[in-house]
């Protein structure tokens, strides 16, 4: 049987899956990786890439939640046309009977309303694929996967992807201990990018729980890539993937690290648990014992001057009920007017009710709906 060309190989064309409040600077950041014919939807942008630089934007984006890579796209109007184009594919390109296999379905304005019944259908198929050809089927596996398929039906129009990410790309790997209610890393990485922080000054994070700005912060300025703990990536899974490729492109950006200097970077909390968490996270980054870190309540810090304090007070989930946070807002306010000149600072706010409570003109609000959050980051001047 002649090889198949599937739509990625044919088009080089990929998707990234981003939420809608960082498109923006998604777009910037796939520009900077070398994406090219770039065409923003609803909730992701389609790209251009050479096989090299899809490698590098697959390890390297921080804003992105996940990259598919299309197989093919149909018109469909029932659960025959799908059945019928999902068996189309060489399955055994993909995956053998030993691996197992999960399908993600999405459906909008369609004649297959229900996406579990989508993603059935598709299932059905691949398992009669194979049970056709060696009377087995491989196995489903929800949570750990070898093999991630997804099927988007918008408007009657289906595209069958395989998720080149291989699962959410915010789970970078880094974050070993936790606390309550922690920063996904993909909104950490954008307030990082939003902040334009580039090391002229240094950066602090008076309220750093568990480090994930501290981390996504060093990450970015040291050129490590977002997904260098991860062990196995959908591309892989691909037919034409080309390994020699892949091990080029980890040993480039190894050689291009760039070195953090000493007082560069540094944190504090009043919680020796999130002290001891934010340690455990930092120490396992390169360069991450450069980050100073101590147990202290803010308002027992004398002065934070010509610097970037970038920041996530905790509201409501990490504060408990019982803490007065009108209080705890205006005091925040008070130590960045008085103790923090000459520095700029960036605050998200989680629940940005507060915002008018911490007594400042901000110079900027940006609404940041990522992450599970539908919060604002302010910046302000401080002179």
């Amino acid at each position: 049987m002649a090889k198949l060309e599937y739509l990625y190989e044919k088009e080089s064309l990929y998707f990234a899956q981003v939420a809608e409040s960082v498109k923006d600077i998604a777009i910037q950041e796939l520009k900077n990786l070398g994406a090219y014919d770039l065409k923003p939807v609803f909730r992701g942008i389609w790209f251009k890439a050479t096989k090299k630089d899809f490698y590098r934007i697959t390890y390297f984006a921080r804003l992105l939640s996940r990259i598919l890579a299309p197989l093919v796209s149909f018109e469909c109007h029932d659960k025959d046309d799908l059945y019928k184009a999902a068996r189309k594919i060489r399955w055994e390109e993909f995956l053998t009977l030993k691996n197992t296999f999960s399908i993600v379905a999405n459906v909008s304005e369609s004649e297959i309303t229900h996406s579990n019944f989508a993603g059935l259908r598709v299932k059905d198929a691949i398992a009669d694929y194979f049970r056709d050809r060696t009377n087995k089927r491989p196995n489903v596996d929800a949570k750990d996967p070898y093999l991630i398929i997804n099927i988007h039906i918008h408007k009657n129009l289906a595209t069958l992807t395989i998720d080149a990410s291989g699962g959410a790309l915010h789970k970078r790997g880094y974050r070993e201990e936790s606390v309550s209610a922690p920063m996904q890393e993909t909104v950490a990485a954008a307030i990082i990018r939003l902040s334009e922080w580039d090391g002229s000054v240094p950066l602090y994070d008076p309220m750093c729980g568990s480090g994930t700005l501290l981390c996504e912060a060093l990450m970015m300025y040291c050129r490590i890539p977002a997904q260098i703990f991860r062990t196995s990536f959908g591309f892989e899974r691909l037919p034409d993937f080309d390994a020699n490729l892949w091990e080029q492109i980890k040993k480039e950006s190894r050689d291009n690290f760039k070195e953090l200097k000493p007082n560069m970077m540094a944190g504090s909390d009043v919680s020796q648990h999130s002290i001891n968490a934010v340690k455990t996270n930092i120490m396992g980054l390169h360069f991450g014992n450069e980050i100073a870190i101590e147990q202290k309540d803010f308002q027992d810090i004398e002065s934070i001057e010509n610097s970037m304090i970038i920041t996530n007070p905790p509201y409501g989930i990490r504060m408990g009920k019982d803490q007065n946070l009108n209080k705890f807002y205006h005091d925040f306010g008070h130590f960045l007017k008085t103790k923090c000149s000459r520095s700029t600072a960036f605050v998200y706010f989680g629940d940005p009710k507060y915002i008018k409570k911490v007594p400042l003109s901000p110079s900027w609000k940006r609404p940041l709906k990522i992450g599970g959050l539908d919060g604002k980051l302010v910046k302000y001047e401080l002179y």
